[in-house]
């Protein structure tokens, strides 16, 4: 059972993130501002924070920075308030894994959640490296490589091709990519999906417009063969 810190100030918000995090079969710790939320993740070791910037005694932000200095594998996702988007840009550089902007959807919450903890999960040391054509990938260090040279992939990129990796041979819906790999249950338009697939090809198909490795399948969605 994952154990979730929730650091916030606001109690109804703390009781109702409990209610649904423990419907969900987490377990969840609380703590009310900032500096009883780093004490309380130095002390538990929570599997995940969920961390609000506006906090009382010490910012979220400065929370986020001191943790990720002492125990910088837990993954940590912000709370930031509409429109401050200096907050996000910060919270990001400092370590943050994710945040969602209030007011939100408690079933958006969980979706990001459930991707941060999976992309927490380490690599089996029998599953770090894989190989197609003259491409190689390295799961635990993040990188790509083509005829020996490293490439130049996002974040969000090396994602899903590491979900294709691990689910290879597997047809696979453009919502359920959506949802696994960008951790929404909904999302404006599939063709994020297309755009990355186009991108991935780009970089690692032999020829991009006849692919060998990430196939269409029609009515469904893709399906990577290594």
């Amino acid at each position: 059972m994952p154990k979730i810190l929730i650091v916030e100030d606001e109690p109804n918000m703390i009781a109702g993130l409990r209610d649904n995090f423990e419907y969900e079969g987490y377990g969840v710790i609380t703590a009310p501002d900032g500096v009883a939320g780093l004490e309380r993740a130095l002390a538990e070791s929570p599997d995940l924070i969920i961390l609000d910037v506006m906090m009382p005694r010490m910012s979220g932000l400065d929370v986020c920075k001191q943790l990720k200095a002492k125990r910088p594998s837990i993954p940590i996702i912000m709370l930031t308030a509409r429109g401050q988007e200096v907050d996000k840009v910060i919270g990001l550089e400092l370590g943050a894994d994710d945040y969602v902007t209030k007011p939100f959807s408690i079933r958006e919450l969980l979706a990001r959640v459930k991707a941060v903890l999976r992309r927490a999960q380490p690599v089996p040391k029998d599953q770090e490296r894989y190989a197609f054509g003259d491409v190689e990938v390295n799961l635990r260090s993040c990188q790509v490589s083509r005829q020996g040279k490293q490439l130049e992939v996002s974040s969000k990129e090396f994602d899903l091709l590491k979900y294709f990796l691990v689910h290879s041979g597997e047809a696979i819906s453009r919502d359920r990519l959506l949802e696994e790999v960008w951790g929404y249950d909904r999302f404006p338009t599939t063709r994020t999906v297309d755009a990355h697939i186009v991108r991935l090809r780009q970089k690692l198909e032999p020829k991009p417009d006849d692919p060998r490795y990430f196939l269409t399948v029609h009515g469904v969605g893709y399906k990577f063969v290594g």
